[in-house]
């Protein structure tokens, strides 16, 4: 096959999105699976970052889209930056970026250049848009950071990539010479023990949410659960966070209503720094589960940060209300800093 043959590296990409009547790719936030699948296929990439933002927008600096080549000449995205406003025209952008593998920027809304793409908001979205070639060494190093749970910065000036152990804010922007750091911290986890309809449904709602989703049941079905998690275990919950690696940006709910699993579940996670410790039951037994745990060991500081009462409070008691108010509460503790992006 030739070059201009493949489809991959045609010039002739269409630019239109793979999809865009549904768009469900701006569910996804977290780009690294969608660059993770495109570079095992051999394919290059085009990642767009959003960079700068002047008066209001729906998204922060930092967001992300991905582009790659999808079906029938259009272009496969991942992400999103506004009410569809922009995207068809990044998405062009993007199909001339992975064609020449010359980057880009774009500047949409106020003060651009394009007077026929405004944004209903009324702000103003700069974008750098930049090629990922399927053996770039910064790509790997940052799907191998994100694997082995380590926060990383991708600096870039478009052309001249890197991806390092590092710290920092979500978007650091140096504006002469040209180049962003763009921060990517571990995905977001969340373990769920139990299964009864109210765990069932936090594990659901966590899937959906692009959480990375383990779903633990002592002693529980050998068939895994009949919708998608990232893994299904019948180990206790204490044996289980003991390999799991659990770290800040981990969230646990113990919703076995059994104290000999739950308790070791919660005191593992607090004691492995987790970024939220949940466990469903009757406020009745609050003191008791609390004066179960002290004994076993758990500090002061440690049970502060224990969630007896998990979720948001008014809801009903629904499954779904119930994992719907534990997921608000956890997104808002895994992202302490409210950074929003």
């Amino acid at each position: 096959m030739t070059l201009t043959e493949d489809p991959v590296l045609n010039p002739a990409l269409s630019g239109m999105i793979e999809d865009a009547d549904w768009p469900e790719f701006g569910w996804i936030d977290d780009v690294r699976p969608a660059l993770r699948a495109a570079l095992a296929a051999g394919r290059p990439v085009a990642l767009a970052t959003l960079y700068k933002v002047a008066g209001s927008a729906p998204r922060g600096p930092g967001a992300q889209m991905l582009f790659a080549a999808g079906a029938g000449g259009h272009v496969a995205a991942t992400g999103y930056f506004s009410g569809d406003c922009i995207e068809g025209d990044v998405a062009n952008h993007a199909a001339q970026v992975l064609a020449d593998g010359k980057p880009k920027r774009l500047h949409y809304g106020m003060g651009s250049p394009w007077i026929d793409l405004r944004l209903r908001c009324g702000g103003a979205l700069h974008v750098l848009l930049e090629r990922i070639a399927p053996d770039s060494p910064a790509a790997a190093a940052l799907l191998d950071h994100a694997a082995e749970r380590r926060t990383c910065l991708w600096a870039s000036d478009g052309e001249t990539q890197e991806a390092r152990e590092d710290h920092g804010p979500l978007l650091a922007l140096h504006e002469d010479p040209f180049r962003i750091a763009r921060r990517y911290d571990p995905p977001r986890r969340l373990i769920v023990s139990g299964g009864d309809p109210g765990a069932l449904a936090a594990a659901k709602l966590g899937a959906m949410a692009q959480f990375d989703t383990i779903l633990l049941r002592p002693g529980g079905p050998h068939a895994p659960p009949p919708f998608p998690v990232s893994r299904y275990l019948r180990e206790e919950p204490a044996d289980a966070l003991a390999h799991l690696k659990v770290d800040r940006w981990t969230a646990y709910l113990g919703a076995t209503h059994e104290d000999h699993h739950d308790l070791g579940g919660c005191l593992a996670a607090l004691r492995g720094g987790a970024g939220y410790v949940g466990m469903i039951g009757a406020k009745s037994r609050a003191a008791q589960r609390l004066g179960a745990l002290e004994a076993a060991g758990a500090s002061a500081e440690e049970l502060a940060r224990l969630q007896l009462s998990p979720g948001v409070p008014g809801l009903g008691k629904s499954p779904w209300e119930v994992a719907t108010g534990i997921i608000a509460e956890i997104m808002q503790a895994l992202n302490p800093a409210r950074e929003r992006a």
